[in-house]
């Protein structure tokens, strides 16, 4: 991948936990199911959906790999309530993409899908954060294939099940629906300085309509 283009450097002193979370020194393992098994010659990361253009945009691994790199220096809020304070994260920035296969003009939101038909749903706004990275390194190191490799999504704003591991694509939608966690019970939105951790907490207009 290449050089880094940008940075945002913030030490962990200068973070705060959001109410109910505690500090995690680690970081844990956490996901449900298999982790997969990465087949360079067989990955593909595709934009799909309601793009500008109408099409599908799509990239192997060696054409994602290159690129443009960034690093984003923020925190991973896990609703298990753990949170990990100033980690650096690098990788592929989301507006980045965004960029290179823009949505019609009519995108409210993104499905972000991973590995055996994992998904995560969010607003356009929070996936195009200045912070929002398609994250392939973790302080400086490849993530480990148990964390995410090749690619996992970090919405340091979120919790962090908004960021799948093992992304392999992104759906751009005109209408909000729920994805994997969220249709299990979990918050539509999931701000953790709001507490959003569950989907009764809902208030109207969280969540797609009936």
């Amino acid at each position: 991948m290449g050089q880094p283009e940008s940075g945002e450097h913030r030490t962990a002193g200068e973070s705060t936990l959001p109410p109910g979370q505690r500090l995690q020194r680690g970081w844990p393992v956490t996901h449900y199911g298999p982790v997969p098994k990465f087949r360079p010659e067989r990955w593909e990361f595709q934009v799909f959906g309601a793009t500008a253009d109408g099409g599908k945009h799509s990239w192997n691994h060696a054409a994602f790999s290159a690129l443009p790199f960034s690093t984003v220096v923020a925190d991973l809020h896990c609703v298990t309530k753990f949170s990990m304070l100033g980690a650096e994260w690098g990788g592929v920035l989301a507006r980045r993409v965004v960029e290179i296969a823009p949505p019609a003009a009519d995108v409210t939101h993104v499905m972000v899908w991973a590995e055996y038909g994992f998904s995560a749903n969010m607003r356009l706004s929070d996936f195009t954060s200045d912070r929002t990275v398609f994250a392939t390194h973790k302080d400086g190191e490849l993530l480990t294939a148990e964390h995410g490799f090749p690619v996992r999504l970090i919405v340091p704003h979120l919790y962090a099940w908004k960021g799948p591991k093992w992304v392999r694509g992104v759906e751009y939608m005109t209408a909000d629906r729920r994805g994997f966690w969220e249709e299990r019970g979990y918050h539509n939105i999931g701000d953790p300085w709001a507490e959003q951790r569950y989907s009764y907490q809902e208030e109207p207009g969280d969540g797609p309509e009936l």
